[in-house]
């Protein structure tokens, strides 16, 4: 089995995907980059497929879950060299890559990179106010009762 080769580029990785997918690659694909992504504390992630002709739903999806969870890491991903088919399937198949950008090739895909504002490698979830911690009833589950104080 081929393993997809994951390159530091500075506060970024590039991963060229070096031959077709089938699903189990896609998945060790998936959990390499987001081991790379911890270990190297990247910010950002290029995934460049333009060896790929065709996707099905479970590679775009496997793409797009990667992208989120990279998002949910404090990485941003942008995919380059897709391929044409790969779009018009990608949109035939009602897939949504909100979290992905994409880039016709790599120095396209520097250039988003360089001019986006640089984001705190520190603070992988944004959302809400980081100085404001969410109160407690937010995270209870269905079935638990509120304690009553004496």
């Amino acid at each position: 089995m081929e393993k997809t080769p994951i390159l530091k580029l500075r506060d970024r990785l590039l991963v060229p995907i070096q031959t077709e997918l089938h699903d189990r690659a896609a998945t060790e694909m998936q959990d390499c980059i987001l081991n790379a992504i911890e270990r190297h504390r990247a910010r950002a992630v290029i995934i460049d497929i333009s060896v790929l002709d065709i996707v099905d739903s479970f590679i775009g999806r496997i793409l797009s879950d990667t992208a989120r969870m990279a998002a949910v890491m404090g990485a941003e991903v942008i995919m380059v060299g897709m391929q044409p088919a790969v779009a018009i399937t990608l949109v035939e198949l009602g897939m949504e890559l909100e979290d992905v950008r994409t880039a016709l090739n790599l120095e396209t895909a520097m250039e988003l990179f360089d001019a986006a504002p640089e984001k705190d490698p520190d603070s992988a979830i944004s959302s809400g106010d980081p100085a404001q911690p969410a109160p407690l009833e937010e995270f209870a589950t269905a079935d638990s009762s509120p304690t009553e104080s004496p």
